[in-house]
Formats: structure tokens, C-alpha cells, sequence
């Protein structure tokens, strides 16, 4: 394999076979995740994953260009092969996570052909991002945020019995007046956790990249900030059903809830942020002394 110096024309030139191959492979999974995947509120983050991730790679093309040595040929081809194996299983089976995957896997194989290890470990960040649009299986983010339904079921029935609603709560099921709220159902938005880590790492790498204890401080926040945003959509639906009915709180302003929801978190991450500065100062200030 020769230098790459020609970006991605040069690529298609020398390798059109492998091109046709992936766009053969690549389209249709990519049609199958954007109606399956990215439809559903787990799943928005996919589209800006993909954008901001290649423009990520794609700022640093001259880099790239410059500093590129092909990796090993018979290394590469093991993942392409072991990524094809995972891709048909996938694809045979209908487990878009497998295909998705395998896709993930054989594009740093190529990429690792093409440019080598060295330039992939400068790429990390990109190519770990990238990750973030494999979609999880629903069964999974299930397990994971169940219980922390059950907390943010519980925290907004403290809430609003504090102050006079009358609120009962049994399980993940709110009781007020003459209706009833699953919250299993209304907090669908802690399924954006995925959404929120993806778009907080990308906000930490393009504004923090030089203080990795500052983005490890500001990742292990998504996890509360996306509970408050929830509380606050559950809040929200459960007074929109008191007041104007449970068919107003299920039908458009459902829908409307959850986009406040994610807003709200990304505005919460965004305020903490600017909140946080005096730490991360103080953290840049220690990094500089153990450095010196």
C-alpha cells in the first residue's frame, strides 16, 4: 500500500473495489439504522455522531496527509475478515448492533491500513467518538436505566407532594387525581444518557482538550444532569395531565417534553461548565506545576 497523500479521490482511485465494497455493505445499514435507530429518542444522537465525528478526522486531513505510514497489510485484512464475519451474523440475523458494529470495526481496520498505529493513537478521540453510533440494543438501556426510573419517580413525588399535589406513587406509576402516569413510559428521555455522554464529550474535547481531569469531572456529571432534566419532563407531563388531560400530556406535548428535556440537559452541562471555571483553572494551573 503506498503514502497516503491524496485524500479520499485518491483513495476511491486506487482502491475502487474496496469503495464499491463498503458503499455495497454501508448503505444499507445505514438506511436500516436511520429507520430503526435514529427514530427513536436512544437513537438521536447517531446523525450528529457521524457529522461531527468525520469533521473531526476531517480538520486534521493536512495532518493526516502529512504524517500517514501505511500499517500492516495482514493486520488489517484479519479485522476486515473478522469485521465480515461479525457483519453477516449480523445482517442474517437482523442485530443491527452486530452490523453496525462490524461496519465500526473494518472502517479502523482500513483506516489503520492506510495511515498506521501512530496516526490512529493521535486519532483516538475521533475514532472512540465515532463509536458512540453503534446503536444498543433496547434490552440493554432498559436494564440499565430502570432503576434510575424508579429514582426519578420517586424524587418528583417528593416534590410535588411538598408542595400540595395530590400525588401518589407505586412502583414506577404516578397516581394524581383521576389519572395515572407510567414513568417508565415518561422518562424514555433517560434513554439519552447515551445522547448526552456522546454530544458532552464532544463539547469537552473541542473546548477542554488540553485538561483530561476536567472532562472526566464534567463526563461524570451527564449521569445527575441528565436525572434532573427527566425529573424536570416528568414534572412537566405530570402537571400538563393534572391541568389539561391525559390525552394533551400523551399527544403533541408529550413529544414537546422530551425535546425540553434534552435541551435542558445540554443547557444544564453548558451552565455547569462556565459554573465550573475557577476548577478548571486550578486544574490547568496543577497539571502546569507537576509538569514543571
Amino acid at each position: 500500500m503506498s503514502r497516503v497523500d491524496d485524500g479520499l479521490r485518491g483513495f476511491a482511485v486506487r482502491n475502487p473495489v474496496l469503495l464499491l465494497g463498503l458503499l455495497a455493505v454501508g448503505i444499507p445499514t445505514l438506511v436500516a439504522v436511520a429507520t430503526q435507530s435514529w427514530t427513536r429518542e436512544e437513537g438521536v444522537h447517531g446523525p450528529i455522531v457521524l457529522a461531527t465525528g468525520f469533521w473531526l478526522i476531517w480538520r486534521r486531513a493536512d495532518e493526516i496527509r502529512r504524517e500517514a505510514m501505511p500499517g500492516n497489510f495482514w493486520v488489517a485484512l484479519l479485522g476486515v475478515l473478522v469485521a465480515s464475519a461479525i457483519y453477516v451474523f449480523g445482517r442474517a440475523f437482523g442485530f443491527l448492533i452486530f452490523e453496525v458494529g462490524a461496519l465500526y470495526l473494518a472502517g479502523v481496520a482500513i483506516a489503520y491500513s492506510l495511515i498506521g498505529w501512530r496516526m490512529l493513537r493521535r486519532l483516538w478521540f475521533p475514532i472512540l467518538y465515532l463509536g458512540f453510533a453503534v446503536p444498543l440494543p433496547g434490552w440493554l438501556l432498559d436494564s440499565i436505566t430502570l432503576p434510575l426510573k424508579y429514582l426519578v419517580s420517586d424524587i418528583v413525588t417528593r416534590l410535588l407532594q411538598a408542595v400540595g399535589y395530590p400525588i401518589v406513587q407505586v412502583g414506577v406509576t404516578l397516581y394524581i387525581a383521576q389519572y395515572q402516569l407510567l414513568v417508565e413510559d415518561a422518562c424514555a428521555g433517560l434513554n439519552s444518557i447515551i445522547s448526552l455522554t456522546a454530544i458532552g464529550l464532544f463539547y469537552i474535547y473541542l473546548f477542554h482538550n488540553a485538561s483530561w481531569r476536567y472532562a472526566l469531572l464534567l463526563v461524570a456529571l451527564v449521569l445527575p444532569i441528565a436525572i434532573a432534566a427527566n425529573v424536570i419532563r416528568v414534572i412537566i407531563l405530570v402537571l400538563i395531565t393534572y391541568y389539561l388531560g391525559d390525552e394533551m400530556a400523551q399527544g403533541y406535548l408529550h413529544d414537546t417534553a422530551g425535546i425540553v428535556t434534552f435541551v435542558s440537559a445540554l443547557l444544564l452541562i453548558f451552565l455547569i461548565d462556565g459554573l465550573l471555571t475557577p476548577v478548571r483553572r486550578l486544574l490547568a494551573r496543577s497539571s502546569h506545576a507537576s509538569a514543571s
